[in-house]
């Protein structure tokens, strides 16, 4: 007898383990079928089954779209205001913490759970966050797709068949109804898609948007507040290891060049994205990776390119459904195109992934002004200043007439996802710092010789030399320069990088044009450090006013117009003197 192609898909599990749980209890949750923990394989056929879009590519990879929402909704990411942890948390205009109440939060998560209760079937995934075993906490996803269940198979850390037998209840919930649209005449919300964390009932609950990120950075939201709570310092950050067991970590934004920079093939990986500076060193929150698609080339980016095979999920992707062949330069669909794959599929991933307390602390910029140094020593103030101000610019857009580059500023490198004042975090990397004779430099990626359409890109080979430089210890007796505005410390000489470079002013067409660009820049820092300024009440007077001493001390824009590149040399001596 012929069968239907739906006996042959897995089974359901007994609900036992779900049924029993305090927070099935309390939420209401009563699925019909539930599948949890299933392996890759079993996922990728109730995807191709119950999911349209989803298909096999030529490397073995699952591509699939997350819908309407192609990337994360920082604007609809709510927050409860509770009495116990509200003290704690960062408020206010400036705060990617967004509030609401108690009420809300639940009426919302009965909204999710009603909506997960009609289904024919969802999917558990209980594994765990932290690779340090004594900061390891439980998390269970509940959620409507496939998808959702292979991609945070991926991206948390993976249990063994004992660790789930005995896995017990959950430190933290997440409800993703991403399906099904959030009322948006309910209280505090402002469109159909919220994204809602409760500190007090440990649970997020997600309506209105199926892209998978949201529910990897959820759970590093809220690491941002429990790990500080706990002494422990939540970082957004690239990390690898040398031979010698010396620790890197490795800041920036998009487009600063952070993934390609911290896949070293000479250095294990310890993770590309979210990591924990505890008494014992480093660990990695994740068990897997989530890396950007777009233009992706395997000449470029090996490590990244075959990683991409059976297991992984890409999202999004423009991909040739009667080849199966994905084509990385397209924007089709969106450019924000991704991968998801656990971190072992990287040949070079150092597992378990943690690591000793870092030697190195590299904050990336592209700068496209051309105006900051390639690579500058840090003192604890600078490195404060410059983590908070997170910096990097983008270059002009398709506007006719538009030729300046934009900046662009990300708190700790990662404004979206911070619970606290980015002064609590600054201040706790410096004291680690402090504590381990850690250096911190700051790299420019972007661009010499002149700004965006008059210079050029950093050459990657020289910034890899300046790399090879901090890892190798030469840096470390190299002389130095203190430069104008920002008062950082350049080097004269690096092995494989022309002198010249090194310092910005020699290489632009004209020194006054470059004056009036830096001393412009530092204007723009000072500027945006003001969103700051009620920082004194998370850190204290003192601590603030270091902070603040580590940035740029720019001059009256009409005096650098006058007289150029005097007016910041003659700065620079009255703050030496």
């Amino acid at each position: 007898m012929l069968r239907m192609a739906q006996d042959n898909l897995p089974q359901g599990v007994d609900m036992a383990f779900l049924l029993n749980s305090k927070y099935t209890q309390e939420s209401g949750l009563a699925p019909k079928l539930v599948y949890r923990n299933m392996s890759p394989s079993q996922l990728y056929e109730l995807a191709l089954a119950f999911e349209p879009g989803t298909h096999i590519t030529s490397t073995g990879a699952l591509a699939t779209k997350s819908g309407e929402k192609m990337g994360r909704s920082p604007k609809d990411k709510r927050v409860t205001r509770d009495p116990e942890t509200e003290k704690d948390l960062w408020w206010g205009p400036y705060s990617p913490n967004y509030v609401m109440d108690d009420r809300t939060f639940l009426t919302n998560r009965e909204r999710a759970v009603d909506y997960l209760n009609t289904l024919d079937r969802v999917y558990v995934v209980d594994a765990f966050v932290n690779w340090d075993p004594a900061s390891r906490l439980k998390v269970r996803v509940v959620t409507s797709r496939a998808y959702h269940a292979l991609f945070m198979n991926n991206m948390l850390i993976r249990p063994t068949a004992e660790e789930l037998a005995n896995f017990g209840e959950p430190d933290f919930v997440i409800y993703n109804a991403g399906a099904f649209p959030a009322n948006k005449y309910t209280n505090f919300m402002t469109s159909q898609t919220s994204i809602d964390l409760s500190l007090k009932h440990k649970e997020m609950v997600i309506l209105g948007t199926m892209y998978a990120g949201e529910m990897k950075k959820g759970v590093f939201t809220l690491m941002h507040y429990l790990m500080p709570m706990q002494g422990k310092l939540s970082l957004h950050s690239g990390c690898n290891m040398g031979a010698a067991g010396d620790v890197t970590l490795f800041f920036g934004l998009s487009g600063t060049g952070k993934t390609t920079l911290s896949a070293d093939p000479k250095r294990p990986l310890i993770g590309d994205d979210e990591h924990v500076w505890c008494d014992t060193g480093v660990f990695n929150i994740e068990g897997g990776c989530y890396a950007k698609c777009i233009d992706l080339k395997q000449e470029t980016e090996p490590e990244i390119w075959k990683a991409i095979r059976f297991g992984t999920v890409l999202e999004n992707v423009d991909l040739d459904t009667n080849t199966g062949l994905v084509n990385y330069s397209s924007q089709k669909l969106t450019e924000n195109t991704r991968a998801s794959y656990p971190i072992e599929f990287m040949e070079n991933a150092h597992i378990p992934c943690v690591g000793g307390h870092p030697k190195n602390v590299i904050l990336l910029a592209c700068d496209a002004f051309g105006v900051l140094p390639p690579v500058s020593k840090l003192s604890l103030e600078q490195a404060m200043y410059h983590f908070i101000s997170g910096y990097t610019a983008k270059v002009a857009g398709t506007e006719v007439g538009v030729t300046e580059p934009q900046a662009t500023f990300s708190a700790c490198f990662g404004s979206a996802f911070l619970m606290m004042h980015p002064y609590k975090y600054a201040t706790m990397l410096a004291e680690k710092m402090a504590k381990h004779g850690t250096t911190a430099w700051l790299l420019n990626t972007g661009w010499t010789g002149g700004k965006y359409g008059v210079g050029k890109r950093m050459s990657l080979k020289h910034t890899r030399a300046i790399i090879d430089a901090i890892h190798n210890g030469e840096l470390e007796k190299a002389e130095y320069v203190t430069t104008p505005v920002f008062g950082l410390l350049a080097p004269t000489s690096i092995t494989g990088v022309p002198s010249e470079v090194l310092s910005p002013e020699n290489v632009w067409p004209s020194k006054d044009e470059f004056a009036v660009t830096l001393n412009k820049l530092g204007h723009m820092f000072v500027k945006n450090f003001g969103h700051f300024s009620d920082g004194d009440a998370f850190v204290g007077a003192e601590m603030a006013a270091r902070i603040i001493a580590g940035g740029p001390k720019p001059v009256a824009e009409d005096a650098v117009a006058k007289t150029g590149i005097a007016a910041i040399k003659a700065e620079a001596a009255t703050v030496v003197a």
